[in-house]
């Protein structure tokens, strides 16, 4: 069974307070060690003035009893509680005695030191001046050994009680205040990551409602984004929200753009279904024509007559005719296909300027009620690319001024230089373009009008066409029209695209 992962919010919060918790425990321990260090330098010091004069006062022999060292003792030594003093002499023996003092005054009682006590005092300061030892009764002393003038040995010792009680209160009070201020930085913690996570939920929330839209069907627009006040930019968990809505808005986009292409799919499979189906139907209805003739001339006793013989020549003459429409129409199908895959296109080098004049030479015939006119440099406009489709773009943009402007229309064909690109315009002064069906010019089966009225015998794949080879050549179309001015551009690179 898999550990549940935790939350962003508890790794932050436990990282935080255990670093945190690690660093006052460091600081504790290197308080207490140097107070405690303090201490005992000051401890050792007041040890050493006692000691100074407790020795000074042994200038005679070791008093007999204890009744006479405290008669000896009293009124000259330090008032200070829990001193210890022990005399040692090795000629007359050893005796012992601890001074207990209460309230700066010395105690009625004087008790003197066990065997054991003297023997762990033996014990601790066995070759050295000063040491701590801790006596059966008495607790930790710090000692230290002094020779008096009469060769008597003094060890004055000072209780270590006050030390253990002020480092006890010490790391009593840390730790108090260690956990208080755990407590206290685990809720400011939690407050503050809860409130800096507040974005990264509105993200979460966002993309939860977007993800339960239905994105898949029909036309679809995505609304929810990320509130302005969770998504500043500045702020890291803003940017996420501020990148959560640019790519929500660049998914909205796209799919517009899907549902646009979708509908253009559906009106592309509604012309190029009208476009077969007409001459489908003329072929058709004049072959059924056709056999209808011969069969009711070959019922007739006088065979095949002129009139039937007419009737089938014109027939098959619209067969003819429609079949070579609809050929065309699909060869047109298949050229934008093809181009679609970068397929089709031949590169080799092209002068735009002789292309130029070879395409208004095959169009001057077609429309001789219009005037044309072409401007072309006396240098060669050198390019590489497919002859033949250029050529066929020429074609084009010329036929589509042709047929859709009215006799008398001036058509002027142009060749330029501009910087590292050939420019290739077709210019009329005709009424203009709609601008209705501007923007959707060189899509396919476009028209100037919505009707399907085939009076000017085009597909509305022409322009389509001329933007798709134009594009292959790594270049682009543009137009400007308004009325009595038209344009179109055609530029393309000198220099040659990556050929694959």
């Amino acid at each position: 069974m898999m550990r549940r992962p935790m939350s962003l919010q508890t790794r932050l919060m436990t990282a935080v307070i255990g670093f945190v918790s690690l660093i006052l425990v460091i600081v504790s321990v290197i308080t207490s060690a140097s107070l405690g260090r303090t201490l005992e330098d000051q401890l050792q010091s007041e040890l050493q003035r006692y000691a100074t004069a407790v020795t000074a006062q042994w200038v005679t022999p070791i008093p007999p009893s204890l009744a006479t060292a405290d008669k000896l003792l009293s009124g000259q030594n330090p008032n200070k509680p829990g001193l210890l003093v022990a005399l040692f002499n090795p000629a007359a023996g050893t005796s012992g005695v601890v001074f207990e003092y209460a309230k700066g005054e010395l105690d009625s009682k004087a008790d003197t030191l066990s065997a054991t006590q003297l023997t762990q005092i033996t014990a601790g300061l066995n070759g050295v001046s000063a040491a701590t030892v801790t006596l059966d009764g008495l607790g930790s002393y710090r000692l230290m050994v002094t020779t008096a003038d009469n060769g008597v040995t003094v060890v004055t010792g000072l209780p270590r009680g006050g030390i253990l009680g002020q480092l006890t209160t010490l790391l009593t009070v840390i730790l108090l205040a260690t956990l208080g201020g755990l407590i206290l930085l685990a809720l400011t913690t939690a407050i503050t990551i809860r409130v800096g996570l507040r974005p990264l939920r509105a993200v979460a929330a966002t993309a939860t409602r977007v993800a339960n839209q239905p994105l898949d069907r029909g036309e679809v627009e995505i609304t929810e984004r990320v509130p302005a006040a969770e998504s500043d930019p500045r702020t890291e968990t803003g940017l996420v929200g501020a990148s959560l809505n640019k790519l929500l808005d660049h998914v909205n986009t796209s799919l517009a753009a899907r549902q646009k292409n979708e509908e253009r799919m559906r009106r592309f499979v509604a012309d190029a279904s009208h476009e077969l189906r007409t001459p489908l139907a003329s072929i058709r209805g004049y072959s059924e024509l056709s056999l209808r003739a011969l069969g009711q001339s070959a019922a007739s006793e006088n065979g095949i007559g002129a009139a039937a013989l007419d009737g089938t020549t014109t027939s098959l003459e619209r067969i003819q005719a429609q079949s070579l429409r609809m050929t065309r129409l699909v060869e047109d199908l298949l050229l934008l296909a093809r181009l679609d895959e970068g397929q089709e296109l031949v590169y080799g080098t092209v002068d735009l300027a002789q292309l130029a004049l070879e395409g208004l030479s095959d169009a001057r015939p077609t429309a001789a009620d219009h005037h044309w006119n072409i401007e072309v440099p006396d240098e060669p406009v050198v390019i590489m690319g497919d002859a033949g489709r250029l050529h066929q773009v020429v074609t084009n943009l010329l036929a589509n001024a042709r047929t859709h402007t009215p006799a008398g229309t001036s058509i002027t064909l142009r060749v330029s230089r501009e910087g590292d690109e050939a420019v290739l315009r077709v210019h009329d002064d005709g009424p203009g373009i709609d601008s209705g069906v501007r923007d959707e010019l060189f899509a396919r089966f476009a028209r100037g009008d919505s009707s399907r009225a085939r009076q000017t015998g085009g597909t509305g794949l022409g322009l389509a066409i001329a933007k798709a080879i134009v594009e292959g050549h790594g270049g682009y179309i543009t137009v400007d029209s308004e009325p009595g001015s038209t344009t179109f551009a055609v530029r393309l690179p000198l220099t040659p695209p990556l050929m694959v």
